[in-house]
């Protein structure tokens, strides 16, 4: 059964359309890659999967069901995780509050993250972007989610990190929905799916073994 999946799906912000009809399906489990450059429509992509923007036309599926209409925090509670680009960690609390907002039991997140474990008393705030990038992965494994939605997972990490990332990502017993600028060198021998996207539209779907992928053009 599809796990999550946008039919002719258009967003506006304001008078501009952002995306223009985009179909396109991500499976369970899986993972599932978005291409494209800043501005192709990837985040706003994710965004309209997770509720946190609207749909002008189309709609939203989960498991078969319509839920377009259905607001983020309650996608949520259905087991939807959105991590986005900016602002996916509380910067005020500590490592470990973060993680506590997940899960009791933090151990899963570092035993990921070793990286993690002596920055547990830090405020968030003060983390490096490759370490705040951890800290909101490994929250995102502790929730469990049925849909897990990341905007550049491994944005700031070093190339083994980064690797690690998504050896736990195509791990997960989940939906998995990822957004990036190019196809990561982790994933191009996996048997992903890819959606390539340019100005609001698709202009690429397949198998990421199925040809060599070039940057997006635009």
């Amino acid at each position: 059964m599809t796990a999550i999946a946008l039919r002719h799906a258009r967003v506006r912000y304001g008078p501009l359309e952002a995306l223009h009809g985009v179909s396109l399906v991500a499976p369970s489990p899986g993972l599932t890659v978005l291409l494209g450059r800043n501005g192709s429509g990837r985040t706003t992509v994710l965004r309209a999967l997770a509720g946190s923007v609207p749909l002008s036309k189309g709609s939203v599926v989960w498991d078969g069901i319509n839920v377009t209409r259905v607001p983020a925090f309650e996608r949520a509670r259905r087991g939807l995780c959105l991590v986005p680009e900016r602002q996916a960690v509380f910067g005020s609390l500590t490592v470990r509050e973060n993680l506590a907002l997940a899960a009791r039991d933090p151990a899963p997140a570092l035993d990921a993250y070793p990286q993690l474990v002596p920055l547990l008393e830090r405020r968030a705030g003060t983390l490096s972007g490759g370490e705040q990038r951890m800290l909101a992965v490994s929250r995102a494994l502790l929730a469990r989610a049925r849909v897990v939605l990341v905007d550049e997972p491994a944005q700031g990490m070093s190339p083994t990190v980064a690797a690690r990332t998504y050896e736990l990502l195509v791990a997960l017993d989940a939906c998995v929905v990822v957004a990036e600028q190019r196809l990561p060198p982790a994933l191009r021998a996996r048997p992903v799916f890819v959606y390539e996207l340019r100005r609001g539209a698709v202009v690429f779907s397949g198998e990421a073994t199925e040809r060599s992928l070039r940057a997006p053009r635009g």
